[in-house]
């Protein structure tokens, strides 16, 4: 999933780091997972909500919004003072993972629930329903940027190596939920993948901070 970039650069480490390829793969299943959330969710809360202008702009409009806040606030985060950037990267990915698990669920049953409600207030749960992840996703971006930064000492390298990775995880997962996914799998179970996505993408970056504290960055 494309973010919005944090434009602060933090102090560089006086090591150089081994890990930043491993830092770039993390990303790459990291937007991996968040495109799959994507393309799954529009068509489960279109299900629900009806295909029109005013539900494709909804979700849009959500989407976009929850990148922007996320990437303000972790772009906040990512310039405190030894700010373990690593973990907290590792525990937004966990909860992503979390709420996609249980977001297919959550949906049917908000849907089920405003069954007859009014416009306003379908707008505002769906709304909120895709803003609080995107949230999340957005924050990811800004503090991997603060984490590469402090180990390259090069802020375009650290930017566009994240950004690419990830745009490229995106692209592959979007050309292989719809050709692939979500024929073989179905909606919960491509979920359910993405989520696994996003644990592993966790499990990994508590790794690569365990590996960097025991080296003393």
């Amino acid at each position: 999933m494309p973010h919005p970039a944090s434009a602060e650069a933090p102090p560089v480490s006086s090591r150089p780091s081994l890990s930043l390829p491993y830092v770039y793969a993390v990303f790459f299943f990291s937007g991996m997972a968040a495109l799959i959330y994507q393309v799954v969710w529009q068509r489960s809360l279109f299900a629900i909500f009806g295909v029109n202008i005013e539900s494709v702009t909804i979700v849009v409009s959500a989407f976009m919004l929850g990148l922007g806040l996320g990437s303000t606030a972790g772009g906040a985060l990512s310039t405190r003072p030894g700010a373990p950037l690593l973990r907290w990267f590792a525990a937004i990915e966990l909860g992503i993972g979390i709420y996609g698990a249980l977001s297919l669920h959550l949906f049917r049953w908000v849907g089920a629930s405003t069954a007859g409600a009014g416009g306003l207030a379908v707008f505002a749960l769906t709304f909120g329903l895709v803003a609080l992840p995107t949230s999340l996703m957005g924050a990811t971006l800004p503090l991997l940027v603060a984490h590469t930064v402090q180990r390259s000492g090069n802020v375009g390298k650290a930017v566009g190596m994240l950004y690419f990775t990830n745009t490229l995880g995106s692209a592959v997962a979007s050309f292989a939920t719809a050709v692939l996914l979500l024929g073989k799998l179905g909606q919960t179970k491509t979920v359910y993948l993405a989520a696994l996505a996003n644990c592993a993408v966790a499990a990994g970056a508590f790794a690569l901070d365990l590996r960097s504290r025991k080296e003393g960055q």
